[in-house]
């Protein structure tokens, strides 16, 4: 029901927010990509190296991450170079690559994990035919980040998502291209989730002479 303002409790009530960084969370940097990997391999993490490997290389949303299935990355008995995942928000499909160190991982832990094409790649701790919750992995995401000493406040599962598309536009300046590559419907939609300002279009054209 909630409290009025005027209610004498409404005081003592704390905000939802209270003590929460609310706003975008900041991309990783490629040196700190490298360090969770290392940490996540000194901590034998398997699954959890997998899924930040996908993760990066997918540029998914959680709530896409956690349902990938086994057929969606592996055909022939090896992980695909190219996979294809139909978005939850969208409903439409969106490709995506699997560079050599995200194969290795994925692979080694499906190895691991076993299963059959049909399966979750990343099943549920409670239920292992459903899969991981987006809580779970977002709790996973603040453990990696804190691993290397990172503040979880300022990172999420959505810095994963736009880790390397960021490192992208830096290097290209191919606003189409990362819509693509996000899924995006709309080009302002990317400008808006890259930050793209004044700045970053001044940058860009001082680097092209005629």
């Amino acid at each position: 029901m909630g409290h009025s303002e005027f209610d004498p409790g409404f005081k003592e009530r704390r905000p939802w927010n209270a003590g929460r960084k609310l706003g975008a969370k900041q991309a990783l940097k490629p040196q700190q990509v490298w360090a969770v990997r290392f940490w996540l391999g000194r901590e034998d993490r398997l699954r959890d190296r997998a899924m930040f490997d996908l993760a990066i290389d997918s540029k998914l949303r959680g709530c896409d991450v956690v349902k990938v299935k086994i057929s969606d990355l592996v055909v022939g008995g090896r992980v695909r170079n190219r996979a294809i995942v139909v978005q939850q928000k969208t409903g439409r499909p969106v490709r995506f690559e699997l560079l050599e160190s995200a194969r290795g991982s994925i692979l080694a832990w499906l190895e691991r994990r076993g299963g059959s094409l049909d399966d979750f790649v990343f099943p549920s701790r409670i239920d292992h035919a459903r899969h991981m919750s987006t809580r779970q992995y977002a709790r996973l995401v603040d453990e990696w980040v804190t691993g290397i000493g990172l503040r979880p406040d300022d990172y999420g599962t959505h810095s994963l998502r736009r880790t390397k598309a960021s490192i992208i536009y830096k290097q290209t300046g191919n606003l189409r291209a990362v819509q693509i590559l996000l899924g995006h419907t709309k080009i302002e939609s990317t400008v808006r989730y890259l930050g793209v300002d004044v700045e970053d279009a001044l940058t860009l054209s001082e680097r092209t002479e005629i």
